[in-house]
């Protein structure tokens, strides 16, 4: 399996100033794989420690934090010489161990030449409670589901991937059942690693939703195991509401429709838990697309998004025949999926600032508003081959962007106001 971050992970090997890289993201994304990989790929040696699984060494940096009493600690356990100029040092799950996100500032300051990935499924948690965290002292590399490219190349089809990236729309449009097909799959197997993998070599989509809703089943064993005790139920609640919300015509998340007089105030908690676990993404509104965005944003109003389509055509218990099928009754949840596909392309594409835009008193909404190459870009999408475009000629008659895009199964075309982009192209669009 490839992945993009790959490349990523290889200029952080070359680089001049390197600090120690931390990965974060939600737990069976492939973090540790990706590690292990990189260190397999581009190292003599890797050390590897899981202080999950590994108690003895979870008390190493509690009483000080010499790099040199830390290294020896690591080759006794690991049976590997470490050598800054040959070993990838890797600390999994890192905030099992009190102490050790600490010490990547001692790495850093005291022994750069080290090279450390440390990655973690709970680091959002745990950098925002007791650990003091080394500002400034690391990199962050955020890791997500596989995007649909990514997708793609598992399934042995890199010849469209590549199509794709050269945006040879004649050529793409030539194939597009071929991508439509696929994406459509895409949707329903989504992009979690064991997911892709066992698809990729049975083609057994009863198999996919096993796994998915294994995954599914561990994520709820962690809001009991990891969250607060207080806080559990109303995580459960917001958790299992997100679909439905989305399933809305507006998705505006709604506290009432997770019981009558639900207040803001109870689920805050429960939400930022929720974010610093990677499980969810909150996309908010803007009051107006100026630079930069966050200047603008409306913290009262926001959608939340999982973290991948595929569970969330799980958590619907999505039949495979309605998905791929097209059936009457999908017609209102088609959008929300295609949303959720689409915003997970946007997060592939590191763009972090995303929104979206829907006055007060008004029918219109903008799906996704980003900052794109020193632009604000409007992004309406659209789950078929509907060219309609309402809600965008609306926001352009008031704020007239240079850029407009509107993504739809229809095929690539630009005119002089609006650039439609292709559902399985939209990947490529910060190309």
């Amino acid at each position: 399996m490839k992945r993009i971050e790959m490349q990523e992970l290889i200029r952080w090997k070359n680089s001049i100033d390197r600090k120690p890289l931390i990965i974060r993201g939600a737990r069976q994304v492939g973090k540790t794989w990706l590690m292990k990989e990189f260190g397999r790929q581009n190292y003599p040696f890797t050390a590897y420690i899981n202080f999950e699984s590994n108690p003895a060494l979870k008390e190493l940096f509690r009483s000080n934090y010499d790099i040199s009493r830390i290294i020896t600690a690591l080759e006794i356990e690991t049976g590997i010489k470490i050598q800054s100029d040959n070993t990838l040092i890797i600390l999994d799950e890192i905030q099992e161990a009190e102490g050790a996100l600490t010490s990547l500032k001692y790495f850093k300051e005291n022994a750069p030449q080290f090279h450390i990935l440390a990655g973690g499924s709970l680091l959002g948690v745990a950098i925002h409670s007791k650990y003091s965290f080394p500002v400034g002292k690391v990199e962050f590399l955020n890791l997500y589901p596989l995007a649909f490219p990514e997708f793609l190349t598992a399934m042995g089809e890199g010849k469209l991937v590549e199509l794709l990236k050269n945006q040879d729309w004649p050529l793409v449009t030539s194939f597009k059942t071929r991508y439509q097909d696929l994406l459509r799959q895409y949707y329903y197997v989504g992009g979690m690693p064991e997911a892709v993998l066992s698809f990729s070599q049975k083609k057994d989509f009863h198999a996919v939703r096993q796994i998915q809703q294994a995954i599914l089943t561990a994520y709820e064993q962690d809001f009991s195991k990891h969250a607060p005790a207080a806080i559990v139920p109303r995580i459960r609640m917001l958790w299992n509401s997100i679909p439905s919300q989305l399933a809305k015509e507006n998705r505006k998340f709604l506290y009432s429709l997770l019981r009558s007089g639900a207040r803001a105030k109870e689920y805050e908690q429960a939400i930022t838990w929720l974010m610093d676990c990677g499980l969810i993404y909150k996309v908010h509104n803007i009051t107006k697309p100026g630079m930069p965005l966050k200047a603008f944003e409306d913290i009262g109003a926001f959608k939340l998004f999982v973290l991948d389509v595929g569970l969330m055509a799980a958590m619907t218990s999505l039949d495979v025949k309605t998905l791929l099928g097209g059936n009457e009754i999908f017609i209102e949840f088609k959008g929300a999926l295609t949303e959720q596909y689409v915003l997970q392309q946007l997060l592939m594409n590191k763009l972090d600032a995303i929104y979206y835009w829907a006055p007060e008193n008004s029918r219109a909404e903008i799906d996704f508003v980003i900052q794109l190459k020193g632009q604000i870009v409007p992004i309406e999408v659209k789950a078929e081959e509907n060219l309609r475009a309402k809600s965008l000629l609306i926001y352009q008659d008031k704020y007239a962007p240079k850029t407009s895009i509107r993504t739809s199964m229809s095929d690539y075309r630009k005119d002089e106001s609006i650039e439609n982009i292709p559902l399985y192209g939209i990947s490529e669009l910060a190309n």
